[in-house]
């Protein structure tokens, strides 16, 4: 079996181990239907209509350079950690700790990022 370019999966750390070990060169990226459900899992009920729009905000750019300029910069994730951080210190460090692996979909051709963002 030939390597697959791109590996797509939850927070599972058995797959991922496994994966870099059996095909190293494989890319990875995270599921953000998933990340969204845990990130507003460590969240009040109150709290997951800002959240959401502030995690579109994210996930949503045009392109890959608007996406690292919005990363470079932090205004998506800092105007998620300004207003979460405080209290839902958690549910920040679910976006920022894996940030690289849930912008991995902007390396590919547009047309798939609808199914590169999600298992």
């Amino acid at each position: 079996m030939r390597a697959p370019v791109l590996a797509i999966g939850d927070g599972a750390l058995g797959f991922w181990g496994a994966l870099r070990e059996v095909f190293p060169a494989t890319r990875e990226q995270r599921c953000w239907f998933h990340k969204i459900a845990g990130v507003l899992g460590a969240m009040p009920r109150s709290a997951h209509p800002g959240a959401k729009k502030a995690l579109a905000e994210i996930w949503n750019a045009e392109d890959r350079r608007y996406a690292l300029e919005a990363v470079k910069s932090f205004e998506a994730v800092k105007s998620f950690e300004a207003t979460y951080g405080a209290k839902f210190a958690k549910a920040v460090s679910k976006i920022t700790d894996d940030l690289d692996e849930l912008l991995e979909f902007y390396d590919y051709p547009a047309e798939h990022w609808q199914h590169l963002r999600t298992t």
